[in-house]
């Protein structure tokens, strides 16, 4: 691993993530929303595999660069418009970090490899995309699911769960047994695994 090249290539992907125009507060401090999403990822993908090549830490900190630029609100509401959506996301996400990666410096295959990763090719089969995806669940379930939780009914609630249990290792799925949920939220949870 060449050490400087991979820290000039965290540093694009958050000089890039430090421009959304949302802020979050989390540990008393104002974050840039994606920024924060990627310090997020990351932080669970060192938690679960840290050894990880950096193809997988550059997947996990782009994994919604620049997201803000394709608001849900462009596409057509419900499901259909929701995966168009998300759909394009990947190729965007993916399109982006490459560009960035050739500034950086890096090579067709770890290119190839992270575009893979972001565009969820391989998903149980390639290693490095299943500990990227049980990153961005993790990060869903300890920071946006209880508000996102808020929102919904309890059956789309217990679908989403169930939905993404399936996407988790076994790893994961254990760490995601040991988060605090608060009651509903554990309550749902636990509906959820006895569904699927």
């Amino acid at each position: 691993m060449n050490k400087a090249r991979f820290i000039h290539m965290v540093e694009l992907i958050d000089q890039a993530n430090a421009e959304d125009p949302v802020w979050e507060t989390w540990q008393d401090q104002a974050w840039p929303r994606t920024y924060l999403y990627g310090v997020r990822m990351t932080g669970w993908l060192s938690r679960l595999y840290p050894r990880a090549p950096e193809t997988a830490f550059i997947a996990a900190r782009a994994q919604h660069i620049c997201r803000w630029l394709v608001p849900r609100q462009s596409y057509p509401k419900g499901r259909r418009g929701y995966l168009e959506w998300r759909t394009y996301l990947y190729r965007f996400h993916a399109e982006k970090t490459k560009q960035l990666m050739s500034q950086a410096g890096y090579g067709e295959a770890a290119k190839a490899q992270v575009q893979r990763i972001l565009m969820k090719r391989g998903l149980k089969r390639d290693p490095q995309v299943q500990w990227v995806e049980d990153a961005a669940c993790l990060v869903f379930l300890q920071f946006y699911f209880a508000p996102f939780a808020h929102a919904y009914p309890d059956d789309k609630i217990v679908d989403i769960v169930s939905k993404t249990w399936a996407k988790m290792s076994d790893r994961a799925r254990t760490e995601a047994l040991g988060l605090p949920f608060g009651q509903r939220e554990g309550g749902l949870i636990q509906q959820a695994l006895r569904q699927s």
